[in-house]
């Protein structure tokens, strides 16, 4: 797998978690829950641009469908890419002071 197919297993195996916790909170079936993510290339700079999550599952009254929408969006990762993370990257080179061996980019 690549990194960003890696990526997407992520988003959608949290997904399917919450959707999964979700129904058995609830005393619902679960027959049938799967969970598939999409995502769009961007440019400038190249990057995921738009994901799709897609939760199939069996019949569910109006409300409980609109519940596990929300459950789905609880998922920590489906938050972290709407939070707009910061991230750092540090390159540390071996065999050198740990102090002077870090460039931070």
């Amino acid at each position: 797998m690549t990194p960003p197919e890696f990526m997407l297993a992520s988003l959608g195996t949290c997904a399917g978690y919450y959707a999964l916790q979700y129904l058995k909170a609830r005393g619902l079936p679960e027959d049938g829950l799967s969970v598939r993510v999409e995502a769009e290339k961007a440019k400038a700079p190249a990057r995921l641009g738009r994901f799709l999550i897609q939760v199939k599952v069996g019949n569910l009254e109006a409300r409980h469908q609109d519940g596990l929408i929300r459950a789905v969006k609880a998922c920590i990762i489906h938050n972290t890419l709407h939070a707009h993370p910061e991230v750092e990257t540090v390159i540390q080179m071996a065999g050198v002071d740990a102090e002077e061996a870090t460039l931070k980019v």
